[in-house]
């Protein structure tokens, strides 16, 4: 279903954080996928339950999956916690090899830098933790928050906002990193990581930086 032309103009820009086009067959389009049950019926356009918001995610990266070679454990520090900045790392690396192939490659062409990186997540992290996403039609935006169990019992959180830099569009960090700081604010964390995937073609960067607020942020633009 996610494939039938009718239901990726719905679940396309919900992804992708884009806005509804002005086609006239939207509304008839967005009724038929009600109808199906992906989306709920309130006011606003959004996932229908956290189960299909999870499932939507995992039957679009499928096939990325597949085409990532890695040991999930090999991200897995002495102490038991995800190494973080190393998987941020590595998917630099990946990226340049094999990113923009895969992107390409995607049937929903608007959000296929966020699946790409999605898809890098789900096979690093689901050897322990688990996702958990947000996101919504017009917010410019893809918000992440992986969990993973540590061997005390409590939890390690990283959230992650995914952005696009589009030509002949503002720079979206700035707007990114105040975003950012209301997702961390809610999560109650002090860092966390921006990703911009920037269509200029300009070279693959991973930095820090500093949220409004003043929290650490790692900044990776690939």
């Amino acid at each position: 279903r996610l494939h039938e032309p009718r239901v990726k103009r719905i679940i396309e820009p919900m992804l992708a954080g884009t806005e509804t086009t002005a086609d006239p067959a939207y509304e008839e389009d967005l009724s038929y996928v009600r109808d199906l049950g992906l989306i709920g019926r309130g006011r606003y356009i959004q996932i229908a339950n956290p189960i299909y918001q999870e499932v939507i995610a995992r039957v679009l990266t499928g096939h990325i999956e597949s085409n990532i070679n890695v040991e999930p454990r090999s991200f897995v520090t002495a102490q038991g916690r995800l190494d973080f900045h190393k998987l941020l790392s590595e998917f630099l690396g990946f990226w340049r090899l094999n990113g923009e192939i895969l992107a390409r490659r995607q049937t929903y062409s608007e959000a296929a830098c966020q699946l790409v990186f999605m898809g890098w997540l789900h096979r690093v992290v689901n050897g322990g933790g688990r996702i958990d996403r947000e996101y919504a039609v017009g917010s410019g935006r893809i918000d992440l928050r992986v969990t993973w169990p540590l061997p005390d019992r409590t939890e390690q959180w990283e959230a992650v906002e995914l952005k696009v830099r589009r030509q002949g569009r503002p720079d979206p960090i700035p707007q990114g990193l105040a975003q950012l700081d209301g997702y961390l604010d809610r999560l109650g964390l002090d860092r966390g990581t921006l990703v911009v995937f920037d269509q200029r073609g300009e070279p693959p960067s991973l930095t820090e930086t500093a949220s409004p607020s003043g929290r650490t942020i790692t900044l990776l633009q690939v």
